[in-house]
């Protein structure tokens, strides 16, 4: 299998953190949060700076596809990365299933039915463009990223000139305590950096090549999400949060009636991107896991085996949006709330990892201190992660004591004293 460079890298990383995000979460944070969703968005940017850095370090330093979970596995033993190795596992169904609807809305066909439809074919493409190896993978990622890229531009850009300062009041209409719960959906946006840590194994040489693309990669997603954050409320004001579609819109002001089907196009190479992105490092994640006896051993070896059963829960997971027309801001913020949980505890490893008192050390200090009030900010879904991770514990305590009695069958399991 071809190993990954700097332009496949910097796309994946760009695809995984962009997404789908682009596409809704503006709106929504406007509609929480007003005009100071601005700070929410600029606040989530600056620390991903600090994670961003610690986690290239420790996947420079620790190569490895089990990703995150690897390195709380080094720090803080296997049952700890066993339940880290499960948030991220079992949100990617859920996540991708909210990307793909997400996308699906902006191509807007037959109205619900069509929505699921095409967000059924965008998962389906993504699964087999996994299925059929990294090399074609990181290929269309890399010509996917340029393509949205150069559209986001193109939005904010023909927007722009709209601009009124006028839109910027009430700056705080739902008061500063909305401005950290539009953090807790925004999340989802931002949670791409982690994902990139299973890939590290597959670089040429990510000690110089993984510093490099992360590097990229921040410079291009703080412009893109800044530029958009600030045209989307100041074009667009209170209007932002009532509409489901704000990049049509956008460009609208611009280009007319041509902007929706560019932004349907837009928005199927955006979710189209992140799902692939985290199908690619779930795959290789459950893989991962099961060598480390925290998934069934089934899972083993090839990443397609995990991808199997990526594709059977997430199948279930869009038959039941599709069933119960579940919220998609509950798809996000529970997505989010899993990747938070993710984070907060790949920072928490990199402060026990790397070299003390390094500017990267420091920043895994400060990203962990904000990823642990994004996730404060999820509320009741806080306890979606919760199950999953004491789930995710007790199979490997479950594993490793079946190991134990099949290595060592005469060892008696009670605890009472010897037989008179």
């Amino acid at each position: 299998m071809a190993k990954l460079g700097t332009p496949a890298g910097v796309a994946m990383y760009v695809g995984a953190v962009l997404g789908p995000g682009v596409l809704a979460l503006p709106a929504l944070a406007v509609r929480t949060a007003g005009p100071a969703s601005i700070l929410s968005w600029a606040g989530l940017l600056a620390v991903s700076g600090p994670i961003a850095a610690a986690f290239a370090a420790l996947g420079a330093r620790y190569p490895d596809g089990g990703g995150v979970a690897s390195f709380v596995r080094r720090a803080l033993g296997p049952r700890a990365a066993a339940a880290v190795g499960w948030w991220f596992y079992l949100v990617v169904p859920v996540g991708t299933v909210a990307g793909a609807v997400v996308g699906a809305q902006y191509v807007g066909l037959g109205g619900y039915p069509g929505t699921v439809a095409t967000a059924a074919l965008l998962l389906a493409a993504a699964f087999a463009a996994n299925a059929l190896g990294l090399r074609l993978s990181g290929a269309l990622q890399t010509a996917l990223v340029a393509v949205l890229v150069a559209l986001l531009v193109v939005a904010v850009t023909v927007a722009a000139p709209d601009a009124r300062a006028a839109n910027l009041t009430p700056f705080a209409p739902h008061g500063a305590g909305s401005v950290l719960s539009a953090a807790g959906v925004l999340f989802f946006g931002f949670a791409g950096w982690e994902a990139g840590t299973h890939l590290s194994a597959e670089f040429r040489d990510p000690r110089r090549t993984l510093p490099r693309v992360t590097a990229l990669a921040l410079v291009a997603v703080t412009v893109l999400y800044l530029g958009l954050a600030l045209v989307t409320v100041t074009v667009l004001g209170p209007a932002a949060g009532r509409t489901p579609v704000p990049l049509t819109v956008l460009l609208a002001h611009g280009i007319g009636p041509a902007a929706r089907p560019v932004t349907a196009v837009a928005a199927v190479l955006l979710a189209f991107g992140a799902i692939n992105t985290y199908l690619a490092s779930a795959a290789r994640l459950g893989a991962a896991l099961a060598r480390d006896g925290a998934l069934p051993h089934a899972l083993a070896g090839t990443p397609r085996r995990s991808l199997t059963l990526l594709a059977v829960l997430t199948a279930a997971v869009l038959g039941a949006d599709a069933y119960l027309r579940l919220p998609l801001d509950t798809l996000l913020r529970a997505t989010a709330a899993c990747l938070a949980a993710v984070v907060t505890a790949g920072m928490l490893a990199a402060a026990l990892l790397l070299p003390r008192r390094t500017p990267t050390w420091y920043g895994a200090l400060v990203g962990g201190a904000a990823t642990l009030a994004v996730l404060a900010a999820t509320g009741p879904l806080l306890a979606y992660p919760v199950v999953v991770g004491v789930a995710g514990a007790a199979f490997h305590h479950a594993h490793r004591a079946k190991r134990a009695r099949r290595t060592h069958p005469d060892r008696r399991t009670s605890t009472a004293g010897p037989v008179r």
